[in-house]
């Protein structure tokens, strides 16, 4: 009998996903999968939904969450997986999620002001009641007519350097981490691709890091090769996933990236010396920036 696969990075309507975290589950189930951390942006506002239907699907639904960290010029993702007092991280999620909401007032004013027509209401919309982020002003932007596609809103409008790009108020990679432990679970660099190199890597450890996306469609062979041997040589837990969104096909499609239920077992041993010791203590803060 073949081992079960995890996809250990998926997005739902909790946050810029297209799909619900129930079908999600349902989609996880079709493809096979044992395992699925659901990983919004800034919320876990769908574990709870996802939990109930993967009960009834026979699927294990790990608690999860994606961190923004800026530090200088440099954004880098964290995934907090396996968050065994998710409650410890209300708090925090609440005011990234109000960052975020300033963020896309703030872009939607520098977009109005080159006469592009759409609203804040237009943003929320498209959110759907979920964290907002970039993706849902392109959804705008692509609903009013100014741009054809989700490429093309950024190419033009909201990638770094266009005129709708807005900074992020920060959250340094060290609190990240922190609020990850604070919550019981373990702290992965996500999509870390050619930036996971051996100094940087040893740097976050050194912060409290614990694990490393290996396996990610942004990666190649040789990103996939170079990362699993520098999580093994510097003791950090490998884990891996699509970064589902949504999509139906592509490299993106659900379960088109898996790791084995060993990897997870491996997580699930890590994380259990954060609850074993009571989660965290460190008070985080965030910046303008």
């Amino acid at each position: 009998m073949s081992e079960r696969r995890a996809d250990l990075h998926t997005h739902s309507t909790a946050s810029d996903g297209a799909a619900t975290p129930a079908v999600l589950i349902a989609q996880a189930r079709q493809v096979g999968l044992g395992t699925v951390a659901l990983t919004d942006h800034d919320t876990m506002a769908g574990v709870a939904e996802a939990t109930t239907a993967g009960a009834a699907a026979g699927i294990t639904v790990v608690a999860g969450v994606e961190l923004s960290a800026v530090e200088g010029d440099r954004e880098t993702h964290v995934l907090g997986l396996h968050l065994g007092e998710p409650q410890l991280l209300a708090s925090a999620l609440a005011n990234l999620r109000a960052a975020r909401g300033r963020r896309a007032e703030a872009i939607v004013t520098a977009l109005r002001a080159l006469g592009v027509g759409i609203t804040l209401d237009n943003v929320l919309a498209a959110a759907g009641g979920g964290a907002v982020g970039r993706p849902h002003v392109a959804r705008a932007l692509i609903a009013g007519g100014w741009a054809r596609d989700q490429r093309d809103a950024f190419d033009r409008y909201l990638a770094t350097g266009r005129p709708g790009y807005v900074p992020k108020e920060r959250l340094t990679m060290a609190d990240a981490i922190a609020l990850v432990h604070q919550a019981g679970g373990i702290a992965v660099y996500a999509h870390p691709g050619r930036d996971g190199t051996r100094e940087r890597l040893e740097t976050l450890r050194d912060l409290g890091l614990d694990g490393v996306e290996v396996r990610h469609p942004s990666h190649n062979a040789e990103d996939e090769a170079r990362l699993s041997a520098l999580a093994d040589f510097l003791g950090l837990v490998p884990s891996g996933g699509s970064d589902w969104h949504g999509a139906l096909e592509g490299a993106r499609v659900l379960g088109a990236v898996t790791v084995p239920e060993s990897w997870v077992e491996r997580q699930t041993d890590r994380a259990h010396r954060y609850r074993d010791a009571g989660g965290g203590t460190g008070a985080w803060t965030y910046a303008a920036g």
